[in-house]
């Protein structure tokens, strides 16, 4: 069988207050025409399938669509939520996704039977998919206690959970003759960053070791981190990276789905697809003079001036590059002499202690004290 397995969409993103809608219907349909080219049987969207958990209408119409889209193409489609989707709200458009055939798990339920997905290929092929949500520390426990297994002790990690989890709910992988496939949103140990993720919810306590898929799956769709990736483990396991670039940090991911062909006696074989309608992420450095001289084609820019810090700087870089969304000063160009002690500014008025700070971060523009003065004034009024 084939899979088209895709994750971390992110629609409603805005970067830097700058909207990526049109990026966004660009990326799906190009997601949309691979699956159209490549035919899976089987499309899994391994979640974030929003960037916040109140996507706007907007979002919610282009993922929606580009979801009915997947299924138009024959393929069997499952979606599962992620951390930065609202697991009961995705589980709200559950009619809705029954009635044009896609399957879609916001969040974990009380019966395990939700979460093993069975189907079978036009070629007669068989297939059983585990597909988790995302599951917070608090939830973990919950679901460890609803299924009825032992009892959650305090001292148990997010790992230990996860791993009971897994562990019943692929009880029926030991089926001869079965493709066994495990989706989740997780951070697993060994992987790397792309770059953009929430920090908080892929460490501290959120990373699973891979030993937690059993060895008798043949493929594991993960999402969660923005770069494509195999992680070393019992089992294929991959991430298959974010369609666009999320944030500044991912501008070196290359963007795209993994395509899988397995059966249920032969090993997964992965190609990447190269995702290429969104716009790249970009970070440039240099002065003035330099940055003038750079093509940047329609990438969306982070600049780094080197220059010293000046009123009106920003402005003049937007005015030269007008793709840049984040503008600041290159660390090397500001001074780091300690500012005064708390006992020498007491006493001192606002004015002369920010006098003080562009003084200890080498700014000596009278324009940028004149600003502060005529803010100030404007708050204490």
């Amino acid at each position: 069988m084939r899979i088209l397995h895709t994750s971390d969409w992110h629609v409603g993103k805005v970067l830097k207050g700058q909207s990526r809608v049109e990026e966004h219907v660009a990326v799906l349909a190009q997601v949309v025409e691979i699956a159209r080219a490549e035919q899976p049987d089987l499309v899994i969207v391994a979640g974030d399938l929003y960037d916040t958990a109140a996507p706007s209408p907007e979002s919610t119409r282009l993922v929606t669509r580009a979801l009915s889209a997947l299924r138009r193409t024959g393929a069997d489609v499952v979606a599962i939520g992620g951390n930065h989707d609202n697991g009961a709200a995705l589980d709200a458009l559950r009619p809705w996704a029954d009635a044009a055939g896609i399957t879609l798990r916001g969040s974990v339920r009380d019966q395990p039977a939700e979460h093993v997905i069975e189907g079978t290929t036009s070629a007669g092929e068989r297939w059983r998919l585990v597909a988790l949500p995302f599951l917070s520390q608090r939830y973990a426990v919950r679901a460890v206690e609803m299924y009825d297994l032992t009892a959650a002790e305090a001292t148990q990690t997010y790992a230990d959970h996860l791993a009971r989890l897994l562990g019943k709910l692929t009880e029926g992988f030991s089926e001869a003759g079965v493709v066994n496939l495990v989706t989740a949103h997780v951070t697993v140990v060994g992987a790397s960053q792309g770059g953009g993720e929430r920090e908080s919810q892929t460490v501290l306590g959120y990373a699973v070791p891979a030993t937690v898929f059993p060895n008798n799956t043949h493929y594991v769709a993960l999402g969660h981190l923005h770069r494509a990736q195999t992680v070393l483990g019992p089992c294929q396991i991959r991430y298959s990276g974010s369609p666009l670039a999320i944030d500044f940090g991912e501008g070196e991911n290359v963007p795209a789905v993994s395509v899988v062909d397995v059966t249920a006696q032969t090993a997964a074989k992965v190609r990447e697809v190269p995702v290429t309608s969104a716009s790249a992420l970009r970070t440039v450095r240099g002065s003035l003079e330099q940055l003038a001289s750079l093509k940047t084609g329609d990438a969306w820019l982070r600049v780094y001036v080197r220059e010293l810090p000046r009123a009106g700087l920003r402005e003049e870089v937007q005015e030269m590059l007008p793709r840049a969304l984040e503008v600041r000063i290159d660390p090397d160009m500001i001074a780091s002499t300690p500012g005064p002690r708390a006992e020498e500014r007491a006493g001192r008025s606002p004015r002369d202690l920010f006098a003080d700070y562009l003084a200890s971060r080498g700014v000596s523009d009278e324009g940028v004290q004149e600003l502060f003065d005529e803010l100030y004034e404007e708050t204490s009024a």
